[in-house]
């Protein structure tokens, strides 16, 4: 890992910049999506829950007045929802300088998305997936923007399996099929990386992963609530390694950002290294293909 000096507090102004943060209702999308708003950007909080999002925003307002914040709804397990979410962002804004792709479930009892997929890999990455590609042109026509894709050390878990994405012919097992959404995400970022390489690397993207945070997301696990209690670190740690991916200046494409100390379990914002699995430039080819063709958007 490699160790700055960056921080919050060192951050650029980001007035007249226009951001979305996806589950930005609660946890570390709230946080990310208040520090984002008190440094003069334009926010939009893509979440599930309108009433929730609304919410999330009045208590962000209560601490920055002046914050420019939209509620928008997204329901990221439901490929409409993310078309209907996508055209009306197209609408409404000029510009796109940050998509940041943060919401999620996790260690949810199994369950179906609106289109038929396992719902962590359905959530987690295909609905991303979906999204990011449809707000690209957006994002490629504004200077400088960048898409951050937030990842987890669960990811170094991952056993993959493309051929049963969706858990039809095995077992069910919550833990490793949110571990493989996560990687999944991770080489998402990959592959979309490498093709915008080629057309100049507008947008930017890069990854980052929050360590071991306490937030809502664990409410399905006894043990990351146990684990919440000894070791977790607070949301507003856990945004950092988000945030210094969103506007760190100085970002390269394919960086991934995560937590300095406890095998990156908490602590500054550093450069870290995702596991071999994730740098599997094959495997990323494999799975944009079967999400591609999932999703009906490429």
């Amino acid at each position: 890992m490699t160790v700055s000096a960056w921080s919050v507090e060192t951050m650029a102004a980001q007035n007249g910049r226009v951001m979305i943060v996806t589950g930005a209702s609660g946890g570390i999308g709230q946080e990310t999506a208040r520090v984002l708003a008190a440094s003069g950007a334009t926010v939009v909080l893509a979440v599930r829950d309108i009433a929730k999002g609304g919410r999330a925003a009045e208590q962000i307002r209560a601490r920055h007045p002046r914050g420019d914040l939209r509620v928008y709804e997204l329901d990221l397990a439901n490929l409409a929802s993310v078309e209907r979410f996508a055209a009306g962002i197209r609408s409404e804004f000029e510009r796109l300088d940050v998509l940041i792709d943060n919401a999620g479930v996790m260690m949810c009892p199994y369950a179906l998305t609106a289109d038929g997929f396992e719902m962590q890999f359905g959530t987690n990455h295909l609905g991303h997936f979906a999204l990011t590609l449809r707000l690209l042109p957006l994002l490629v026509r504004t200077a400088g923007s960048r898409v951050v894709v937030v990842g987890s050390l669960s990811h170094k878990h991952a056993r993959l399996d493309l051929a049963d994405p969706h858990w039809k012919s095995r077992p069910y097992n919550t833990g490793r099929a949110y571990s493989d959404s996560k990687l999944a995400n991770l080489l998402f970022a990959r592959a979309l990386a490498r093709r915008l390489g080629g057309q100049g690397g507008n947008p930017l993207v890069v990854a980052a992963h929050p360590g071991v945070t306490a937030s809502e997301l664990e409410r399905h696990s006894r043990y990351m609530a146990v684990l919440n209690r000894l070791i977790a670190q607070p949301v507003e740690a856990g945004a950092w390694p988000i945030l210094r991916a969103a506007v760190d200046p100085g970002a390269a494409a394919g960086d991934y950002f995560g937590p300095a100390r406890w095998m990156e379990m908490r602590g500054e914002a550093v450069r870290v290294q995702p596991s071999a699995q994730a740098c599997d430039d094959e495997l990323a080819e494999r799975l944009w293909r079967v999400s591609a063709q999932m999703t009906g958007v490429s």
